[in-house]
């Protein structure tokens, strides 16, 4: 068994562990991924001797006397004293205090509010109900970051294993199905199969995010539709037959089949996942590198470096006996951000200890109109593609999904009830992010309707007339020009892609070049 928590394992080291043998009452009473306190006796045993005939080692084991269960879950290991909780309820009734919560959210990162107000919803999470018939209904929220590359989707992910109180991060390329859910591992001395838990059971009670989402392969990816939805890992191997819990959220990023999300193509072309796993995110996000804010952020990653590396350098010289100018404005930001992040976390758990919201009336009848509207929507989104179904599904997974987002943020405010005023910012978020991912793309009417097609052939004539054969030319002063002309700048470079597409020309250098080729 584990000697140490993940979550306090140094980066690029093992956990250490040790054996424990159980027998009589303490068997049978845990499953793989419970976290346990465990009273015993240490002693050793005789070894497996290295070479024939040379002495054997003395290997360590606890023998178990009692086993006890950590109460509640992993969020119960942290205490409050009665400063810090009237200081959570003091802040939980401030005017504002969503935009406050969702400004702490990965501050090194401009914009994306949406995507912040997001992760905030998964971190705090909606209410686990238990119905009278034994089944269960999750409430973790689980949330696809889709889209171009250099969007800082990774940096999310990092932000969230940083601050979520238990977080497991791995990447979709080196993962395999059985590394996600669990193994089944033979013993080397006694030749006994036993249980290992993958990120799914190491991650329980919190969040497992997920890069390069899209690089996994097919049937690894199916291995956690169960854990994403029951929220349970059954396993059935080498006479072993349990089922673990796996009570986790998902924060997953992907790009395109094509790596940039190409606008010249269809949602369903764009986000080429099965519709079995993308019903299972609540929240899913095209992420698209615009040109609208580059002097903006620009000037935010500069001020980042330049900040965080003066604060290095006062920290080496502090330590050296030496003063550094001009990096106390960077000290001062790191350790207050270091402040911050604390008492976000802090924060965190203590909300989802004490607090389970639950819908009121009012909110209910929203939320059911709600649901009949966005179904009209996609079922007209998919008339207009001419498919039976939309790109990404709307199912009562997706009402469920705002229930979710509702008692979420009615938790960050310590409300037990989530009232309309939660359900309609639960609504917005919802609309802003998987309604567009629905909408988005071209329909097969824009792709093929006569007057647009006839728009499209004038641009092209135009691009041509102004480029000649073998020219170079940037793309955005192409596009500066045909806007100045009164063309569309959308239209002007979805005809840009097509006619790359075609082989009239060839953009270079991350799209910022246009040649023509014939």
């Amino acid at each position: 068994m584990g000697w140490e928590k993940p979550e306090d394992v140094p980066t690029g080291e093992l956990p250490r562990t040790v054996m424990v043998v159980a027998d009589r009452q303490c068997c049978n009473i845990v499953t793989p991924g419970t976290r346990v306190t465990i009273t015993g006796i240490y002693s050793t045993y005789k070894g497996k001797a290295f070479d024939k005939g040379s002495t054997s080692l003395q290997q360590p084991y606890i023998r178990v006397v009692s086993i006890m269960q950590e109460a509640g879950d992993a969020h119960s290991r942290f205490k409050f004293t009665k400063e810090e909780i009237q200081s959570f309820e003091q802040f939980a009734k401030q005017d504002g205090l969503h935009d406050e919560i969702f400004a702490r959210i990965a501050p090194n990162i401009y914009g994306s509010g949406d995507i912040k107000k997001a992760i905030a919803c998964l971190l705090f999470g909606g209410s686990r109900k238990s119905l009278p018939d034994g089944t269960n209904r999750r409430g973790d929220i689980n949330v696809l970051l889709l889209g171009d590359p250099s969007t800082a989707k990774s940096q999310f992910l990092k932000y969230v294993s940083r601050v979520a109180p238990i977080a497991v991060y791995t990447s979709g390329k080196g993962s395999s199905a059985a590394g996600l859910t669990a193994t089944v591992v033979q013993d080397a001395n006694s030749r006994e199969f036993y249980l290992e838990g993958g990120a799914m059971v190491l991650a329980d009670n919190g969040v497992v995010c997920i890069d390069e989402f899209d690089k996994m392969r097919p049937e690894d990816r199916v291995a956690i539709h169960e854990a994403m939805e029951q929220q349970t890992i059954s396993i059935a191997k080498a006479g072993i037959t349990t089922m673990l819990k796996s009570r986790t959220s998902v924060l997953a990023a992907a790009n395109p089949p094509s790596g940039r999300y190409d606008d010249m193509k269809s949602a369903a072309d764009n986000i080429d996942l099965q519709s079995t796993i993308l019903s299972r995110f609540d929240l899913i996000f095209i992420v698209k590198d615009t040109r609208e804010h580059d002097m903006a952020i620009a000037r935010h990653v500069l001020d980042n470096h330049r900040l965080g590396g003066a604060a290095g350098a006062r920290g080496r010289g502090a330590a050296a006996g030496l003063s550094v100018g001009g990096g106390a404005g960077g000290a001062d930001a790191g350790g207050q951000e270091a402040q911050d992040v604390e008492f976000l976390k802090r924060y965190i758990h203590y909300c989802r200890s004490q607090c389970s919201p639950r819908l009121s009336e009012e909110a209910s009848r929203r939320l059911a109109a709600f649901y009949v509207e966005i179904r009209n929507e996609a079922r007209a989104q998919a008339d207009a593609h001419d498919s039976d179904t939309p790109p990404v599904p709307i199912t009562v997974r997706q009402l469920e999904a705002v229930v979710r987002i509702s008692e979420s943020l009615a938790r960050m405010s310590l409300q037990t009830v989530a009232t309309l005023e939660h359900v309609n910012l639960a609504i917005e978020l919802f609309t802003k992010s998987t309604m567009d991912a629905v909408k988005s793309g071209l329909t097969q009417s824009e792709l093929g309707g006569e007057a647009q097609l006839g728009h499209v052939r004038r641009l092209e004539e135009r691009i041509k007339r102004r480029l000649h054969i073998g020219a170079y030319m940037t793309t955005k002063r192409l596009m500066d020009e045909m806007v100045a002309l009164g063309e569309p700048e959308s239209l002007t470079l979805r005809v840009l892609l097509a006619m790359a597409a075609s082989g009239d020309i060839n953009l270079t250098r991350e799209r910022t070049m246009v040649h023509r080729l014939r």
